[in-house]
This record gives structure tokens, C-alpha cells and sequence, in this order.
């Protein structure tokens, strides 16, 4: 597994610095990587998307554990080196997607959607901090095939994926979708002293681990269809768009009645008071078309 010295050295051999635009504060404690590959199970012949994969650490580590790598990377030049070092020594488990991972806020890029398909993955990644939410919930509410995502993210991404409704403003869209998909836990917190270059902010090592299909209930206690999870997210995300507004008039804006709140809330509550269940319920009621 490469050292910081490794990297450093190989990256100063071709004239490259990570760039603080692109995010590239690379995971370079052995420890931490092992236990993000333990923690997603990843095994022999088990597809992996990587995505920001750097100088290839972290890709080692799962190659070395027999996974099939998808690896998809931004900057030219890591992609440059990632062919010379990683490519020739697993010809046959790692491929290199070059280019932004997202098409769109909403959208994966079809070069990885193409590539992905219907076939199961799993998501390992030390995550560049600004792909790392919308990233995560197209996966969340387009891909069902993805079992599992075991990524480091800024801390505040962490707090707000396991947030619950006490828990104030960190509460939003991305903590119902997260934890109504799937199950939220923090692995580990990582200090800055864990990358290099050093971060400004603390990360977070989490695992979203995907709820049984069967199990989901779309807040009237039906089932969900996968074809229907993006909808009940934008329906979510009607709801919390403006947070501070109270549920009446955001169902007036809506168009809707205040009949919706009936048994859940009254028109003058506000959304981030609703746990989970309430908002999903609240989402059913007003876009009912969105939640068959």
C-alpha cells in the first residue's frame, strides 16, 4: 500500500500538486483504509465504484481483495497515472472512467450508468467533498443495485445524513431519503492528520446500507417500486425547500389543501419539526402520484 512518501514522491517525479479545487485531499492513513474496505465486505469478484480514487490507494486495497475496481476520475493527470500504475499490474479487475462522475446535480454520468447498469455494485470511495451529497443520493434513489455506500465525507455531511428532527437545522431532505433507503452509521471520524494535504474540516467515515426492497413502505404502508424512489425524494425535497416556512404555506404554494396536514401537523408547524416518518407520510398526501 503506498506511503505519503510514495506519494509525494511519485506525484513530484511528474510535476503535479493536488489541487484544492478538485478535492484532492487524499486518505493516507493504512489503518483507516483497511477498516473502510472491511466495513464494506468487499469480496472476490465483487464490482466496486470508486469514485476520486487519487494515486490509487484505497483502489489497491480493494483490487488486492479481488473486487472488480470501476474507477472514475476527473483530473487528467491522476487518470495519466493511474493507467501507468494501476491499469498494467490488474488488466483484468480495474477500469478507468475518465471525466465527472455526475451528468447533472440529479444525474450519474452515462459513461458510469452505461457501465453499471443493472449489476450489483457496491460504492467505496473516499469522496471529493463536493460531489459527495448529490452523489450519493442519485445513488440512493436511481441505482437499487448498489448494496451499499461506504465513503469518507466531510463531517457536516455525516451529521446530516443521520440527522433526526431534533437535531435543528443540520435536519433536511438528505437525512429523510438516507435514512428511509437505507441504514445510516458512522464508521469512523477522521481528523485532518488523516489526509494529505490536511483538510480544513473534520471528515467522517459513514456506511449507507440499503434497506431490503420488501421493507420500504411509502408512507401510506404500501410498497415502494424502485422506478418510484426519485419521485418520493423530489416530493421530499417540495417540502424542504424553503424549511422556514410553515407547512401552510408551503402547501398553498404547492397548491395543495390544509386538509393534508390532518392527524400529522398543522398548517403552522414547519417541516424540520416532522420526524421521518410524518414528513413521508406529509409527501404521500401531497404528491400522491409521486408515491405509488
Amino acid at each position: 500500500m503506498q506511503t505519503l512518501t510514495d506519494i509525494r514522491r511519485t506525484l513530484d517525479e511528474r510535476g503535479m500538486r493536488p489541487k484544492h479545487a478538485l478535492g484532492q485531499n487524499f486518505l493516507v492513513d493504512h489503518n483507516l483504509i483497511t477498516r473502510l474496505v472491511d466495513a464494506a465486505g468487499v469480496g472476490p469478484a465483487e464490482t466496486v465504484l470508486e469514485v476520486g480514487p487519487g494515486t490509487g490507494v484505497l483502489t489497491e486495497a480493494l483490487l488486492e481483495r479481488g473486487a472488480r475496481v470501476v474507477a472514475c476520475e476527473l483530473d487528467d493527470a491522476l487518470g495519466d497515472l493511474l493507467e501507468e500504475t494501476i491499469a498494467p499490474r490488474y488488466p483484468e479487475t480495474f477500469e478507468l472512467i475518465r471525466g465527472d462522475c455526475l451528468a447533472t446535480k440529479t444525474r450519474l454520468a452515462p459513461a458510469i450508468a452505461d457501465r453499471l447498469g443493472r449489476e450489483p455494485f457496491v460504492h467505496v470511495a473516499n469522496l471529493p467533498y463536493a460531489c459527495a451529497t448529490p452523489l450519493l443520493m442519485v445513488l440512493l434513489t436511481g441505482f437499487p443495485a448498489c448494496r451499499g455506500m461506504y465513503v469518507t465525507v466531510q463531517r457536516e455531511v455525516g451529521d446530516r445524513l443521520g440527522a433526526s428532527a431534533s437535531d435543528g437545522k443540520v435536519y433536511g431532505q438528505i437525512s429523510v431519503v438516507a435514512q428511509w433507503l437505507a441504514r445510516v452509521r458512522t464508521i469512523a471520524t477522521l481528523p485532518p492528520a488523516c489526509f494529505w494535504p490536511r483538510p480544513e474540516v473534520t471528515s467522517a467515515m459513514i456506511a449507507l446500507e440499503r434497506r431490503d426492497a420488501s421493507a420500504l413502505e411509502d408512507g401510506r404502508g404500501e410498497p415502494v417500486t424502485p422506478e418510484r424512489r426519485a419521485e418520493v425524494a423530489g416530493a421530499v425535497a417540495e417540502l424542504f425547500r424553503n424549511r422556514r416556512q410553515t407547512i401552510g404555506r408551503t402547501l398553498k404554494r404547492l397548491g395543495a389543501g390544509a386538509d393534508v396536514c390532518e392527524g400529522l401537523c398543522v398548517p403552522g408547524d414547519r417541516v424540520e419539526a416532522l420526524e421521518i416518518g410524518a414528513v413521508l407520510r406529509l409527501a404521500a398526501r401531497l404528491l400522491p402520484a409521486a408515491m405509488r
